[in-house]
């Protein structure tokens, strides 16, 4: 069976890229277009792996992340923070959220699936 993983981003255009990677690569893919909505889809339903933008409407990345480790049921989840930025102290806040690797877009689809694959197999 597939491994399920969660997109989140408010960019239609990451979304729709990021998710034909990881068909492609055999995954089953959920998106969301922000942390409000990518919260309301961790629903008890199981997720293998979480790839969340920093910066979104509603619910940013990081404020998505410390939610997410909230729920039981995603409390180990790996967590994926793809973004435009790379300022350290950005990726302390969420490292200390919970996110356990970091993506710098603009990215190439081999780069993050080789993320993908060092914390989760198809």
């Amino acid at each position: 069976m597939a491994k399920t993983i969660l997109i989140v981003d408010d960019s239609a255009s990451v979304r729709q890229v990021v998710s034909i990677a990881l068909k492609g690569a055999g995954y089953d893919v959920i998106a969301g277009v922000d942390g409000k909505d990518a919260l309301a889809k961790l629903n008890g339903q199981r997720i293998h792996l979480i790839i969340s933008d920093v910066n979104m409407p509603n619910m940013d990345g990081i404020t998505f992340v410390a939610e997410a480790r909230k729920l039981p049921a995603y409390k180990f989840t790996p967590i994926i923070m793809l973004t435009t930025e790379s300022q350290e102290e950005k990726k302390r806040q969420a490292q200390a959220a919970g996110a356990r690797a970091w993506v710098t877009k603009p990215f190439q689809p081999e780069q993050m699936l080789s993320a993908v694959a060092k914390l989760i197999a198809p």
